[in-house]
């Protein structure tokens, strides 16, 4: 049984999972947030959002100083307490931001493919896009390591440009909402090995892991940790996991915060606790 005592790290996606998608609610998971934080439980973001729009989050939730994985894995915040990391405060997995939107004009131009991408567009026309203020659509277009593409082509066309996207070293990622292209060098999963092996290091032990998310893009997260919690999401397609067993995998009947909380609640809670494995 997993007990907060066991030694834990709790990787969480954002929008959908630990908010709502459409309000930015997470009251529901406030309780939790403060039983991670009294037993010294690492609750570690990560998500499809910019370095800048991850700190404001941390801020909000009461998670400063703790790392973060932003843009899909392309962006890893290091803990405060690892100054001595030689690529400390962050690192950045791939190709640069400006390599990678070069690439997608450059194919834009000369293949006809319909899309928009974040840099393209002011904070006001972002802010109407993504729905959130003028201030945080500002901060969204703050990407380091990759690109966010609003697609407004036919699925056929989105087929060939995932095959140009692969062929040229770069993952095209589906989101909740929009699409994201990164470096194959990135990812999710690599982030959260990455960072697990760093929590080992500095804490000489092994730790148990916990993943939340809601959207596909989540899938190399879920599938990475020992034990995942699928929040109820938007997405018609949900979530396809490679490991999705009962004793590993915990399908929410909630959305957004609600649904963290009662994933959580199965996991940590009374209700079917499943058994420890250690990382």
């Amino acid at each position: 049984m997993l007990t907060l005592d066991d030694p834990l790290l709790v990787f969480s996606d954002v929008d959908g999972t630990l908010q709502d998608s459409h309000t930015g609610d997470w009251q529901p998971a406030a309780e939790w947030l403060s039983r991670l934080r009294e037993h010294h439980i690492p609750l570690i973001l990560c998500s499809s959002k910019t370095a800048a729009e991850m700190m404001a989050v941390q801020r909000m939730l009461g998670l400063e100083g703790l790392p973060f994985i932003a843009e899909n894995g392309a962006v890893i915040q290091l803990d405060e307490h690892w100054q001595d990391h030689e690529n400390y405060p962050r690192i950045m997995t791939g190709s640069s931001h400006n390599e990678i939107t070069k690439v997608l004009i450059e194919l834009r131009s000369r293949d006809g493919y319909k899309f928009t991408t974040f840099s393209e567009m002011d904070e006001h026309i972002l802010a109407d896009v993504t729905g959130l203020p003028p201030a945080q659509a500002s901060l969204a277009r703050l990407q380091e390591a990759s690109e966010t593409l609003i697609w407004r082509d036919s699925d056929e066309q989105m087929q060939v440009f995932d095959v140009e996207m692969a062929e040229l070293g770069l993952r095209f990622v589906q989101g909740a909402r929009f699409w994201h292209v990164l470096d194959e060098r990135s990812g999710k999963d690599q982030a959260v090995n990455w960072l697990i092996r760093q929590y080992r290091h500095y804490d000489g032990t092994g730790h148990i892991t916990i993943g939340l998310g809601d959207g596909p893009n989540d899938a190399p997260l879920l599938d990475t940790v020992n034990f995942a919690i699928v929040v109820k999401g938007l997405n018609r397609q949900g979530i396809r996991l490679q490991y999705d067993t009962p004793d590993r995998v915990y399908h929410c009947a909630l959305e957004g915060a609600a649904g963290w909380r009662e994933g959580m609640d199965y996991v940590l809670g009374n209700g079917g606790t499943p058994s420890s494995a250690q990382t």
